[in-house]
């Protein structure tokens, strides 16, 4: 069942390439969390979203957030990548795809036809209160949209 505003986001524990260990429930109380969940490392649309956040994450820091993208990629494909776009922010693998399907956030089947990749992230967006509540959710059908980052940094503004 899809999550919506007013849901408590689900917890999770994600690891990032260096093995550092990353808690929703650890900003409780701290920091608002913005989750981007996205398809895959090395696409364009991906690059797009992320290089994006990564320009804007002095807009994220004022709102008090932290932001996490995460996908089904290896923590070693998202650490090439990462490096090689300098992103400011950590990339989370959720390999074993427990995450992305607690967020309903998840193709059963990507690219179908073309490639046929089973459990493949969507691309989504959520922003997560400093109580753990879900204050902003998109869940996109189609990986060649991006989220509405209006939309997100008002949700986040509203929190401020």
């Amino acid at each position: 069942m899809a999550l919506k505003i007013g849901d408590k986001a689900p917890d999770f524990a994600l690891k990032n390439a260096d093995g550092a260990t990353y808690k929703l429930s650890d900003y409780q109380g701290k920091k608002n969390v913005v989750l981007l969940f996205f398809p895959a490392v090395g696409t364009s649309v991906c690059e797009k979203e992320l290089c994006s956040t990564r320009d804007s994450m002095k807009d994220y820091e004022s709102l008090e957030a932290q932001v996490f993208a995460i996908s089904v990629d290896g923590p070693f494909a998202q650490k090439l990548w990462a490096d090689k776009h300098q992103f400011n922010f950590p990339l989370l693998s959720d390999f074993n795809k427990e995450v992305s399907q607690l967020y309903d956030a998840y193709y059963d089947v990507w690219l179908p036809g073309k490639f046929d990749l089973k459990g493949v992230s969507k691309r989504a967006a959520f922003v997560i209160d400093k109580n753990g509540v879900v204050q902003y959710a998109e869940v996109l059908e189609n990986a060649g949209d991006e989220p509405d980052y209006n939309a997100i940094k008002e949700a986040l503004n509203k929190l401020s």
